[in-house]
């Protein structure tokens, strides 16, 4: 069976709306867009290129695909982060988006989510990757269908945001890797106990 593995940039306060930019996700009134970089290390970019390594989809929600796909499709090719994230598999969960032409190698999961997801997951490949994707994440988790959590953790508290965790769901971790980055990130690998 394949594992899901939600890998995210996270704060301690479990914030991972709009890490990358100001203007990457303003819902609710969000205005602490681009938090993670001013903590930028390569060590970053090996952690995230090991994951995909070992991965051949990336499962999202329809908002996290859709910055996704205006930020990589139009990379030419040769760009080797573009190349990476362009070949993969995409699989995108929404029950409003009508096509996938706007990012290469994409579908679509519009309906019984679980099911599909479940389907994805005992079907052959590598690992399956999902990044962003709150709504979606929140699904996973709910209905015990992450198999690790890679999280990058920074070292601030933004007090308002979208959150990687649902309210009221308890989950028991294993810690299985940390490394504690210059910038003061901690790298964290959890599976669930």
């Amino acid at each position: 069976m394949r594992k899901i593995i939600v890998a995210e940039f996270i704060t301690l306060d479990g914030v991972i709306q709009a890490p990358g930019s100001p203007d990457e996700d303003t819902e609710g009134g969000f205005t602490h867009g681009g938090w993670t970089g001013p903590y930028w290390h390569d060590e970053i970019g090996r952690h995230f290129f090991e994951a995909v390594e070992q991965a051949d989809t990336f499962l999202l929600g329809r908002k996290t695909w859709q910055i996704h796909a205006a930020a990589f499709e139009p990379m030419p090719a040769g760009d080797p982060f573009g190349d990476v994230m362009n070949g993969m598999r995409k699989v995108v969960v929404s029950t409003t988006l009508k096509s996938t032409d706007a990012w290469r190698n994409s579908t679509l999961i519009s309906g019984n989510v679980v099911e599909e997801v479940r389907r994805l997951k005992d079907g052959p490949g590598k690992n399956i990757l999902t990044d962003g994707s709150s709504v979606l994440v929140h699904t996973l988790i709910e209905n015990d269908l992450v198999d690790e959590f890679a999280l990058h953790v920074y070292p601030l508290v933004l007090g308002s945001g979208k959150r990687l965790f649902p309210d009221g769901k308890r989950i028991d971790l294993k810690l299985i890797e940390s490394q504690a980055l210059p910038t003061g990130v901690v790298f964290q690998r959890f599976q669930p106990a």
